[in-house]
């Protein structure tokens, strides 16, 4: 799989993940209540920059790529949440988070639509995400970038997907 590479859209960039955007992160997702659907608390920039080390340093399965992004809001010049995307062959699972003060503005929408994008660019044919079935903000992130829920379930999550053409 193709290592992460800058994306821009209209209003974002999405910037390839390094271990130095952990002390920004933590105050990006430091609010509680991004953890409603998901569990655990918010991580301090030590704890981030720890997992950050892991992400960067790639799966352990030479299979499997861990492709992460942070996204920056060009007007505003700061980090406002993540993309990821974990590839295994032709399937691709994403996941994003907005932090609190940038909800509500399209950005996860935006994010998605451009990741699910640059993934049709790739090998990947099968875009899939999981989503708590009470989050109703994930599940319209998931309608705008053409994901679609499926009858599957893992882990009280509600698994949605898309194929994609050339």
């Amino acid at each position: 799989m193709t290592e992460p590479e800058g994306i821009r859209t209209e209003r974002l960039d999405l910037v390839p993940l390094v271990v130095g955007h952990a002390e920004e992160m933590a105050v990006v997702l430091g609010d509680p209540a991004l953890h409603a659907f998901i569990g655990g608390a918010p991580a301090t920039s030590d704890a981030l920059r720890s997992r950050y080390q892991r992400m960067t340093a790639g799966s352990p399965d030479p299979a499997v790529s861990w492709l992460n992004w942070v996204i920056r809001l060009r007007e505003e010049d700061r980090l406002t949440g993540t993309v990821q995307a974990t590839v295994d062959g032709p399937v691709a699972e994403i996941a994003w988070v907005v932090g609190t003060p940038w909800q509500g503005r399209g950005i996860a929408t935006e994010a998605a639509r451009a990741l699910v994008d640059w993934l049709g660019r790739q090998r990947v044919r099968t875009v899939v995400a999981h989503i708590h079935p009470d989050h109703r903000a994930s599940a319209a992130v998931a309608t705008a970038a053409g994901l679609a829920p499926t009858e599957t379930w893992h882990e009280d999550e509600r698994r949605w997907r898309r194929e994609l053409t050339r």
